[in-house]
């Protein structure tokens, strides 16, 4: 069983090496490295470099090419066409892998009872002050099941799993017009498919805060309209799927919708209101519609649906796992 790792980099030299070297400790053999550098401007070009020519072994094969700058789905869609192994890990270029991820991955994809295409695998957070905290994580029997949670909590985020190579090419790869949530979006889409679905339940991965550097940024304000613009691409994908039954598409589009309810709770926390209140008003409607305004959204749905958003407006938590509930 071969493993490759593909990792996008852009202007990532004063940190990059410390993800390299997480790849290089791996003690599972045979792995091809992928390392696909985007058009970076800092030096980071000269580091791969360096570091594929150091680390280049029998067992470990280290690709370096290049891929033009536009969003981070680029470089990992060139660096899947250069990957030759049976299973593919898409890894970001500031995080790290535990030494045994790839051999656990391994284990559990030998030990299934049946032949999978994902394995997803539990991630710690670390914030830039030190502190740490583990993500959502979640095993449901089914693709299905995961989708809920790969909604609200992106379970599938680009570190947190290996995906068979020839499962992954009946996608049509990383969106390379999306420039936010593009891991979120390509986890529905691969949900969407219906894959076998394993699990890692040791915390494996630890996915680093990068505060201004990172897709995110320190705020979501400031790229109001592309967080949208993916939610409306997700929910497009949910109706224009034809393996859903009719219930299973009607919760997956309300869940879609209190995605975006709370995008506006973000923005309200963020200090805009302008920005919150049609949002909110917007995701709101949706919702009514898809209860057709009956009773039950009159008297008790909609009555929690505020709840959610105002406690969301205060920082409050645990709104994800009501919404799974109540949607």
């Amino acid at each position: 069983m071969l493993f490759t790792v593909v990792i996008p980099v852009y202007n990532r030299a004063e940190i990059v090496k410390r993800t390299l070297d997480s790849v290089a400790a791996q003690t599972f053999r045979p792995l091809q490295v992928v390392l696909a550098d985007n058009d970076s401007t800092d030096g980071t070009r000269a580091v791969l470099d360096r570091w594929a020519s150091e680390h280049r072994a029998d067992d470990m094969d280290i690709v370096v090419t290049s891929a033009p700058h536009h969003t981070a789905g680029a470089p990992r869609n060139r660096g899947f066409e250069l990957a030759t192994g049976d299973w593919v890990l898409f890894f970001d270029s500031d995080d790290v892998m535990h030494k045994r991820l790839v051999e656990d991955y391994a284990t559990v994809i030998n030990d299934s009872e049946f032949r999978p295409d994902i394995v997803s695998t539990r991630a710690t957070l670390r914030q830039r002050d030190g502190s740490t905290s583990s993500l959502p994580f979640h095993t449901p029997p089914t693709a299905e099941a995961l989708l809920p949670y790969q909604i609200l909590n992106s379970q599938l985020a680009t570190q947190r799993y290996a995906v068979r190579r020839e499962f992954f090419e009946r996608t049509d790869g990383w969106n390379i017009g999306v420039p936010v949530w593009n891991d979120w979006e390509l986890g529905i889409r691969l949900l969407l498919l219906q894959p076998r679905v394993v699990y890692l339940k040791k915390n494996r991965v630890t996915v680093h805060d990068s505060g201004a550097a990172s897709v995110t940024g320190t705020n979501f304000y400031s790229k109001h309209g592309q967080w949208e613009h993916v939610i409306d691409i997700a929910r497009l994908n949910v109706m224009l799927d034809e393996h859903l039954q009719p219930e299973q598409r009607v919760r997956l589009v309300r869940l879609l919708e209190f995605k975006r309810m709370m995008l506006a709770a973000q923005y309200e926390l963020e200090g805009r209101s302008d920005l919150a209140k049609p949002l909110c008003a917007r995701s709101y409607a949706a919702l009514r519609d898809t209860y057709d305004n009956n009773l039950c959204w009159r008297w008790w749905v909609s009555r929690v649906t505020r709840w959610l958003f105002a406690h969301a407006t205060r920082g409050g938590r645990g709104n994800a796992t009501v919404a799974r509930h109540l949607y």
